[in-house]
């Protein structure tokens, strides 16, 4: 079956979760950084809007310092965040020249998305580039983030910033990259019956209990910040697909409407 209201889609916002950028020894996933690099650039070059939500620092903060555990205490992941983001800046900046792709970087809190004046000037730099046909690469500005009770600066995580970055851009579609297929009714490594959702008109309490869990010891997204991001979109009208960052280049297949991956959208 062809999801018809994607083939309208033309400003996307992908968003790839660091279980998609750190492989499981902890070394950088290159391949999968290349292989996003090359599609996100064919489809700027075929008059797509495209922006790329990134989380990875302290994953890519961890190889560089040969470091096989992320720290429990604040001010030490501040610092990986500061180390991993200029490494993970540079692979990006690398791996879209190879492509002739321009790209640009944009560090967010979540006070500048809160206030109308930062949040204006957020909108105002995603529009003016997307206009340059510069992909922007977005990511929360971890290095200073905080979560005090007078001043919230986090998002919380990046599948949630991908939604307010979506909301801000005002995209037809955000497909958000993880390690799983879609969303199951049961853990998929787990049990071997385990069923994919294709399509998620609401999000239910019931669906919430289901999602449980955190994320991978690289990451701190799990299934129930997704479905806290598919929310924020249903709140504006817009459309989600939770596919496997394993695969990159079915983006392409989702963008042509094939039936990949979970697909959130309100009838």
């Amino acid at each position: 079956m062809t999801r018809r209201n994607i083939l309208k889609s033309r400003r996307i916002v992908i968003k790839i979760g660091t279980s998609s950028l750190i492989l499981p020894n902890g070394k950088i996933n290159l391949s999968n950084i290349d292989e996003l690099a090359f599609v996100l650039s064919d489809l700027n070059n075929k008059g797509y809007e495209v922006i790329l939500v990134t989380s990875g620092a302290v994953g890519v903060g961890l190889n560089v310092l040969g470091m096989d555990k992320r720290p429990a205490d604040i001010a030490t992941q501040q610092a990986l965040a500061s180390i991993g983001q200029v490494e993970l800046m540079s692979l990006y900046t690398q791996m879209f020249r190879r492509y002739s792709q321009k790209v640009s970087q944009l560090l967010l809190t979540r006070d500048v998305t809160d206030f109308p004046t930062s949040r204006e000037n957020a909108e105002n730099a995603l529009s003016a580039l997307l206009s340059m046909n510069i992909i922007p690469i977005v990511n929360e500005n971890d290095a200073i983030a905080v979560d005090e009770m007078d001043h919230q600066t986090k998002f919380g995580d990046n599948d949630k910033l991908g939604a307010i970055v979506a909301k801000l851009v005002d995209a037809d579609l955000l497909i958000m990259l993880s390690d799983i297929d879609g969303l199951y009714d049961k853990n998929p490594t787990i049990y071997d019956d385990a069923q994919i959702f294709r399509e998620i008109h609401e999000i239910t309490d019931e669906l919430r209990e289901m999602a449980g869990g955190a994320g991978s010891r690289f990451g701190t997204g799990g299934m129930t910040s997704k479905l806290s991001a598919a929310q924020i979109l249903f709140e504006n009208r817009q459309e989600m697909v939770l596919t496997n960052g394993a695969r990159i280049r079915e983006i392409r297949e989702i963008i042509a409407g094939k039936e990949i991956g979970t697909y959130f959208y309100r009838k």
